[in-house]
């Protein structure tokens, strides 16, 4: 397993030495970027950049150093803290990266203006009217997620759909009152040497001590509080990055908690036992997906938590190009895990799949570099999503092979020992699961019954006793009568009854009516003929 998703203190490097080398390190990165004058044009920075403790190319004590204000000025899609970090020669790109940072991408897929405005009106709609969206027309809102949420709405809509909307609106002030806590110092010293790791190329992140940064510190600080048996991991720290970049840090708080609870339960947890037997999981579906490619690695004997921990863990953010990871990420908060099994078993299959890739794979070395540094063909945006669409896995399978593992795990292994809740597939199981607050359903989605009270029966004088009815002196009965029925008459329950109108369906409280309300129809015999 990668050491930069471990937990504790000593998996970041320990220590007074390392700390005053990362120090170091990092003080020497700023002065080369100072004197390289970052002019290097995108073309030269080669592929993304890892997130290292030298990657960040400058501290706050640099603002005197940035570019002058008429350039500033020329600039003015750039945020403050890339300025203060002399990215100010730098441009943008419309996710919020410098550009050059993330490497050759290829073509992006740009969506039509016009239908970039026609999906952001059906979605407003959607999310107006949210609750009757997700109980009648779940599968439409699957098809617009995997369509793409449009990027003005993605923050919001990514809230909807982990019900971390819910979630704040039951927990009122529990943010704030986290935020204002103290924390545990032994995860405070972790999550603050782990602040300037995440997308250090990022306008949010890319100023030590920047309003990201602090953000980023408030809502895993607060995780810490929420879940003290839980405490912190690393793989944690992206997570909350990506969703600081759409939406106010208490909101992504809560997105957050319903991702460790309801999408990855079990994750985070100390000896990472979910994560393990979702490997297993993954290598029995690759079978069925790519039969070569799982040969090849069970010939070679690679565990499957050597190249897919930070895949599944970091829900593939720190794998993908940034358009294709915010796809994945509307798929993933519709649909749950099911989507991150997905994206894998594609990876596995283009990168493994074939005699003749496998060729420069004869060893477990090789093996682990190609999955490592996968083709950007296969995660460029259009390509990955028609894969995952299309991938021939029924989501049957996927949601019966952990029972299947599960129960392999206890026999081999015994049990688990994270008692972790259940695993909800997607956004429509989260809602089942922790209903809105407000109104009952029926007084919000009010439907048509029919509860007419009985009219009370006349009750007899008592000096006007009734009188018996008179027979009609053929032997059959008259029409409207209520007197007790007859041979001739044929019972209620021997009645054909409309399916609409049966009687159980219209008292559903009571076994069968009331007498009073029994319809005033009889079965008159017909005399038979000579």
């Amino acid at each position: 397993m990668s050491a930069a998703y471990g937990r504790g203190v000593g998996g970041v490097g320990g220590g007074r030495e390392a700390e005053a080398a990362e120090v170091a390190e990092v003080a020497a990165g700023a002065r080369a970027a100072g004197a390289a004058g970052m002019a290097k044009s995108s073309g030269e920075n080669g592929p993304r950049a890892p997130a290292a403790a030298g990657s960040l190319s400058g501290t706050r004590e640099s603002l005197a150093q940035g570019p002058d204000a008429a350039a500033a000025d020329e600039l003015s899609s750039l945020g403050s803290d890339s300025e203060a970090n002399g990215f100010a020669e730098r441009r943008i790109d419309k996710f919020g990266f410098i550009v050059g940072s993330q490497g050759v991408e290829g073509a992006l897929e740009e969506v039509p203006l016009e239908v970039l405005r026609q999906r952001e009106s059906k979605w407003l709609d959607m999310l107006n009217n949210w609750d009757k969206w997700m109980a009648k027309k779940h599968k439409k809102i699957r098809l617009r997620c995997q369509k793409g949420i449009p990027p003005s709405l993605r923050g919001r809509a990514w809230q909807y759909l982990s019900g971390g909307k819910v979630k704040l609106q039951q927990n009122p002030g529990k943010f704030d009152e986290l935020d204002m806590s103290p924390g545990d110092p032994k995860w405070l010293d972790v999550i603050e040497r782990d602040l300037h790791r995440q997308f250090p190329f990022h306008e949010m992140f890319v100023s030590r001590g920047g309003h990201g940064q602090q953000d980023l510190f408030r809502v895993l600080k607060a995780y810490t509080l929420y879940r003290p048996e839980e405490g912190y991991c690393q793989a944690q720290a992206p997570i909350a990055a990506v969703l600081l970049m759409h939406m106010p840090a208490e909101q992504a708080f809560w997105c957050l908690v319903q991702i460790c609870e309801k999408y990855l339960p079990g994750y985070y947890s100390e000896k990472l036992e979910a994560i393990q037997l979702d490997g297993e999981i993954l290598f029995s579906l690759l079978q069925k997906v790519s039969p070569v490619a799982h040969k090849h690695l069970s010939r070679q004997k690679i565990d499957p938590l050597l190249y897919m921990t930070e895949w599944f863990m970091c829900a593939f953010a720190r794998t993908l190009p940034w358009s294709s990871v915010l796809r994945v990420w509307d798929m993933f908060f519709c649909e749950g895990v099911k989507i991150i099994f997905r994206v894998g078993l594609v990876l596995l299959k283009h990168a493994l799949g074939s005699p003749e890739k496998l060729k420069a794979c004869q060893g477990q070395y090789e093996t682990i570099e190609r999955l490592r540094s996968l083709s950007p063909k296969i995660m460029q945006e259009a390509f990955l999503v028609q894969e995952i669409v299309e991938l021939p896995v029924t989501e049957r399978q996927i949601e019966r092979e952990p029972l299947i593992q599960l129960r392999r795990w206890q026999e081999t292994r015994g049990e688990l020992q994270c008692r972790s809740p259940p695993r909800l597939h997607g956004a429509k199981a989260i809602l089942d699961a922790d209903p809105v607050p407000g109104p009952p359903c029926s007084l919000r989605h009010p439907s048509v019954c029919l509860r007419t009270p009985p009219s009370p029966a006349p009750k007899p004088s008592p000096s006007h006793p009734r009188r018996p009815r008179r027979s009609s002196g053929s032997g059959q009965r008259r029409v409207g009568s209520w007197t007790s029925p007859q041979p001739q008459i044929k019972p209620l329950r021997e009645m054909h009854v409309p399916h609409r109108m049966h009687p159980q369906r219209i008292w559903p409280h009571r076994s069968q009516p009331p007498r009073t309300w029994l319809p005033r129809i009889q079965h008159i015999t017909a005399p038979r003929r000579a």
